[in-house]
C-alpha cells in the first residue's frame, strides 16, 4: 500500500476521497497488519515527508495500539504480541527510535508516544527488557539537546501509561536520568521542563528511593531549586510535582515542609504569573485534603477502638495546615480579591483557586480558622471597591463548612442583616457571591435560620433573587433547595403533618414556577428551579401536598403541549432545549411518583401515556429514552399490580433499548426497568419472562456489550427468578452456565482496575444467586439448584477468601451461604457447608462493618449451624 498518499487522502477535505482513504487504511490493518505498521513506522521515520503526514502516521499506530475499552486494548495486545513477526516488531521499534533524534520536534514527540503504547504492551509481559536502557543512553549523549528532550518525553510517556509496579525494578536509573535533567546546572530549558514532566510521571513508583533519606533529600533540592528557575513553565513544573509528591508522600514531608516549602509556596502564591500562583495554590489545597481525609481516619480509628477491634491509624496527621495557617491565611484572603470584571465561570484563576483553598483550610482547621478571617470580613464587606466586598462576602461562605456550627451561630446571625441587603448591590459579581453564600448557610447553618423573622427575610430574598440575572437566580433555586433538604430532612418514606416552611410553601413554589417558564436555560438557571421544585415535591409535609398536586398537573400539562409541538422543531438549538425540558419533567414527575406512591392512581393512564409519547417522539436521543424508561420504572414500582394494562406498548421499545449495547447507559436503564416491572408484578410477570430472558441471554453476546451493563444483566435475572418463582426453572441451565462463566473471570494482580470490576462483577453475579434459590426455595423447587451449588461455592470460597474483599461482598457472600443453609436445611449440603473456609468466613472480626453486614454475618452463622446439625 502507499501509506502516505492513504494518510494524505485520509486527511482531505472531500467527505468522499476521505472516507475511501480511511476505509483502505482499515481494511489494511485488518488484512495484513504487519505490512501495516511496518509502512506506518516509516513514514514516521522519513525525515522527507511533510510533518502533518508523519503525524498522522504516528497516530495511525498509535491507534493500532492503544484503546480505552478493555476488551478492544487485549484484542490490540494480543495482536501485537502473538500475530506479528518477531522482525516487523523489532524493525518497528527501532524506526521510532531512530526518530527521537528527528530535527522535528514533533515527529520525535509523535515517535515517543508510540514507544510508549509499544511498551505498555511488551514490558508487562517480559519483553523489550532493555528499552529504559536504551532510552536513559540516549539522554546521555548531551551534545544532542532534542535527542535529549524527545528521550525525557519519552520517558515521562512510559511513566505516565505503564503501571508503577511494571517500571519499579528500574525506577533507579529512571530516576537518575530525570534529576540529572532537572538539576539546576542544568541550563537548557526545553532539557529541564522535560525532565520535570517525566519526573511528575515517575513520582508514583519511586517509593523505594523516597523511603531513602539521601535520595530524598536530593529529588527534593533539586524540585525546590527549579521552582526558583527564571522561566514560568520550568517553575509551573516544579511546583506540580510538588503537588503531587505532597499528594504520594505526605508523611515524609515534614523536614521540607519547616525548612522550605512553606516559603516557596508563600513565595508562589505571590508570583506575577497566575499560572505559578496556581500551583502554589493547589499545593496547599493538596495538603489540606490530605489531612481531612487523616482527620477521617482517626475518627473511624477510635469508633474501631471502642468496639475492641482497632488499631492506631497508619498514618497520622502532621497538621501542616495548622502550624502554617498565620503564615499562609493572610496570602490566601488578599488573592481573593484578585477576581476579574467579565471572568468566564469556566476559566480557573487566581481568586476561584483562593476561594477553593480556603474552604478547604476551613475543614482542616477547623474553629481555628474563625477568628483570623472575621478582621478581614469586616473591613472588606463594606468597601466602595467592589473586588473588596466580593471577597468579604467569598470568605465568608467558605468558612461555614469545618468549625463547630455553634461557633459559627452568632457569627451567622450578624452577619445576615448585612448580607440579605447585599442581594440588591450594584455589582453582579457581589451579588452572585451573597447568593452563594447565603446557598451555603442554607446548607450548613439551617437551623440557624428558623426564628422568625429570619427565615421569611431570607425567603423573601431568595423568591426575589430567582427572578434575577440567570447566575443569580440560579444560586437562588439552590439556596432554596438546600433551605428544604435541611428544614424538612424528614425520615425517608415518612410524611409529617406540617413543616417549618409549610407556611410558605406555595409562595416558594409559585417563585420557582415562573422561573421554570423562562423560554431560556442560561447558566443552567432553569433546570436549577427544577431541581429545587424537586426537592420541595420529595420533602412535602401533608399540609404542602396541595402543592405537590398543582405543580403534578402543571407539570403534564406542559409534557401533553411539548410533545404536540415536535414538528415544530426547526433547529439543533430547539431539539436540545426540547430535550433538556423533557427530562426535567420526566424528574418531577418520578419524584411526584416516589412521594405519592400509591395514591398516583388517578394520574397513571395521562402519565403512560405521555411517556409512551415521549419514548416515540425521542427518536435516538439515548437521555430522552431514559428520562421516559425511568419514569416508567418508577410508575412500576409505586401501582404494582395496576401496572400490568400499560405494559404491552412498552416492550417493544424497552427491549430494544436493551439490545442498543452500544450505548451503555440506556441499556442499563432499561435493564434496571425490567427488574422494576418484575417487582411490580410478582408471579404476573411470567407473561413476559420468555422476552425478558431471550433478549437479555441475546445482550450479553453482544460484542459492543460495556462490560459494566453485564453487571447489571446478571444481577436482573435474580429479579426475575425472585418475581416469577417456580416459573424461572426452564431458564435456571443457561443462567446458571452464563453465572458460571462470570464467576470464573479472573483478575491480574496488577490491574487495579479490572480487579475493582471483577469485584462488581461478583456483586451483580451473588445477587441474582440470592434471588434464584430464595425463590426457588419458596416455590418448593429448590432440589433443582443441587448440582450447581458445588460451583456457587466455589465462587464464594474465592470471594471471601480474596484479600481484595469489600464489604459490600462479605455481605452478600455470607448471606449467601445463609441462603443455602436455609434452603438444604436437612443436610443435603451438610459436607460442604462444613468446609473450613465457611467456617473461618464466620469468624471476621467484623472491624468496621456496619450493623446490617454483623447482622447478616450472625443470621448466616446460626443457619449454618443449623443445616449441618442434623443428622446424615
Amino acid at each position: 500500500m502507499n501509506a502516505s498518499e492513504l494518510l494524505a487522502n485520509s486527511l482531505s477535505p472531500d467527505a468522499t476521497t476521505r472516507q475511501n482513504a480511511t476505509t483502505q487504511l482499515e481494511n489494511a490493518a485488518r488484512m495484513d497488519y504487519g505490512s501495516y505498521v511496518s509502512h506506518l513506522a516509516q513514514v514516521v521515520a522519513d525525515e522527507s515527508s511533510p510533518s502533518h503526514i508523519r503525524t498522522a502516521a504516528g497516530l495511525a499506530l498509535k491507534n493500532s495500539l492503544y484503546s480505552r475499552d478493555y476488551a478492544r486494548q487485549n484484542e490490540f495486545s494480543q495482536r501485537w504480541l502473538e500475530q506479528l513477526d518477531p522482525n516487523i516488531k523489532n524493525n518497528v521499534k527501532q524506526q521510532l527510535l531512530q526518530t527521537l533524534a528527528s530535527p522535528s520536534a514533533k515527529a520525535a514527540g509523535d515517535a515517543g508516544q508510540v514507544i510508549a503504547n509499544i511498551a505498555a504492551i511488551e514490558l508487562p509481559s517480559g519483553q523489550w527488557l532493555d528499552l529504559v536502557h536504551t532510552l536513559l543512553g540516549f539522554v546521555g549523549q548531551t551534545a544532542n539537546i532534542s535527542l535529549k528532550v524527545s528521550t525525557l518525553q519519552t520517558i515521562g510517556f512510559l511513566c505516565e501509561g505503564i503501571k508503577p509496579e511494571v517500571l519499579a525494578a528500574q525506577s533507579n536509573e529512571i530516576l537518575t536520568a530525570v534529576v540529572q535533567g532537572a538539576r539546576s546546572d542544568e541550563t537548557n530549558k526545553d532539557v529541564k521542563l522535560s525532565a520535570l514532566r517525566a519526573l511528575y510521571n515517575s513520582l508514583e513508583f519511586v517509593r523505594d528511593n523516597m523511603e531513602n533519606e539521601g535520595e530524598r533529600n536530593y529529588l527534593m533540592q533539586v524540585v525546590c531549586e527549579a521552582t526558583q528557575y527564571q522561566d514560568t513553565d520550568v517553575q509551573v513544573a516544579a511546583f506540580e510535582c510538588l503537588v503531587r509528591i505532597m499528594g504520594l508522600y505526605y508523611d515524609k514531608m515534614g523536614f521540607y515542609m519547616e525548612r522550605a516549602l512553606f516559603g516557596l509556596t508563600s513565595l508562589g502564591m505571590k508570583a506575577t504569573e497566575e499560572s505559578v500562583a496556581l500551583q502554589a495554590i493547589e499545593f496547599w489545597s493538596t495538603v489540606c485534603e490530605e489531612e481531612i481525609e487523616l482527620a477521617i481516619e482517626a475518627v473511624e480509628a477510635i469508633l474501631e477502638a471502642a468496639e475492641e477491634y482497632g488499631e492506631p491509624p497508619a498514618r497520622e496527621s502532621k497538621h501542616f495546615a495548622r502550624i502554617a495557617l498565620p503564615e499562609i491565611l493572610p496570602i490566601i484572603l488578599q488573592l481573593l480579591t484578585k477576581q476579574e470584571e467579565d471572568a468566564d465561570e469556566d476559566e480557573w484563576n487566581v481568586s476561584m483557586a483562593a476561594g477553593t483553598c480556603l474552604s478547604l483550610l476551613a475543614r482542616a482547621t477547623g474553629d481555628m480558622i474563625v477568628q483570623p478571617v472575621i478582621p478581614f470580613i469586616e473591613a472588606n464587606i463594606k468597601s466602595p471597591d467592589w473586588h473588596a466586598r466580593e471577597a468579604a462576602v467569598m470568605a465568608f461562605g467558605a468558612i461555614l463548612d469545618g468549625p463547630d456550627p455553634a461557633a459559627l451561630e452568632t457569627l451567622v446571625q450578624q452577619a445576615l442583616p448585612i448580607l440579605l441587603p447585599m442581594m440588591q448591590d450594584s455589582n453582579l459579581n457581589v451579588k452572585d457571591t451573597t447568593a452563594y453564600t447565603i446557598g451555603c448557610i442554607c446548607d450548613l447553618m439551617a437551623q440557624s435560620l428558623r426564628a422568625e423573622p429570619t427565615l421569611r427575610d431570607v425567603i423573601s430574598v431568595l423568591i426575589t433573587g430567582v427572578e434575577d440575572k440567570p447566575r443569580i437566580s440560579a444560586n437562588c433555586s439552590w439556596s432554596l433547595m438546600n433551605l428544604v433538604d435541611q428544614l424538612h430532612a424528614f425520615d425517608e418514606g415518612t410524611t409529617p403533618p406540617t413543616g417549618a416552611l409549610s407556611p410558605y410553601y406555595q409562595g416558594i413554589v409559585t417563585g420557582l414556577m415562573k422561573v421554570t417558564e423562562k423560554p431560556t436555560n442560561e447558566a443552567n438557571y432553569r433546570t436549577s428551579a427544577y431541581e429545587a421544585l424537586g426537592s420541595y415535591v420529595t420533602q412535602a409535609p401533608m399540609d404542602a401536598l396541595q402543592s405537590v398536586s398543582a405543580i403534578t398537573l402543571t407539570i403534564l400539562a406542559r409534557q401533553e403541549q411539548l410533545l404536540g409541538m415536535q414538528s415544530e422543531l426547526l433547529g439543533v438549538e430547539d431539539r436540545m432545549n426540547w430535550n433538556e425540558l423533557q427530562g426535567n419533567f420526566c424528574s418531577i414527575l418520578i419524584n411526584v411518583i416516589r412521594k405519592l406512591n400509591n395514591d398516583i392512581k388517578p394520574l397513571t393512564e395521562r402519565i403512560m401515556i405521555n411517556a409512551l409519547n415521549l419514548i416515540k417522539s425521542a427518536g435516538k436521543h439515548s437521555t430522552v429514552l431514559e428520562d421516559s424508561f425511568l419514569l416508567v420504572g418508577t410508575m412500576a414500582a409505586a401501582i404494582e399490580q395496576d401496572m400490568q394494562p400499560y405494559i404491552g406498548p412498552f416492550l417493544e421499545p424497552l427491549l430494544n433499548a436493551i439490545q442498543s449495547t452500544e450505548d451503555s447507559q440506556l441499556c442499563t436503564v432499561a435493564v434496571g426497568v425490567i427488574g422494576d416491572i418484575c417487582r411490580a408484578l410478582g408471579e404476573h410477570a411470567q407473561a413476559y419472562a420468555q422476552g425478558f430472558m431471550t433478549t437479555l441471554f441475546n445482550t450479553l453476546q453482544s460484542q459492543t456489550l460495556n462490560r459494566q451493563v453485564k453487571i447489571s444483566v446478571l444481577s436482573c435475572f435474580g429479579d426475575i427468578s425472585l418475581a416469577i418463582g417456580a416459573g424461572f426453572v426452564p431458564f435456571l441451565e443457561p443462567t446458571m452456565n452464563v453465572l458460571k462463566q462470570a464467576g470464573d473471570l479472573a483478575a491480574d494482580e496488577n490491574d487495579y482496575d479490572m480487579i475493582d470490576y471483577i469485584q462488581s462483577l461478583r456483586e451483580g453475579i451473588i445477587e441474582a444467586y440470592v434471588g434464584i434459590i430464595t425463590s426457588l426455595k419458596a416455590s418448593g423447587k429448590a432440589d433443582v439448584v443441587l448440582p450447581y451449588v458445588p460451583s456457587i461455592l466455589d465462587l464464594l470460597h474465592r470471594t471471601l477468601t480474596d484479600e481484595d474483599r469489600t464489604e459490600a461482598l462479605v455481605k452478600l457472600g455470607v448471606g449467601l451461604i445463609g441462603d443455602l443453609a436455609d434452603a438444604y436445611r436437612n443436610g443435603e449440603i451438610r459436607e460442604a457447608l462444613l468446609q473450613e473456609w465457611i467456617v473461618n468466613s464466620f469468624k471476621f472480626k467484623g472491624r468496621g462493618y456496619s450493623p446490617d453486614t454483623k447482622k447478616t454475618l450472625k443470621w448466616a452463622k446460626e443457619n449454618v449451624r443449623a443445616a449441618t446439625n442434623v443428622q446424615g
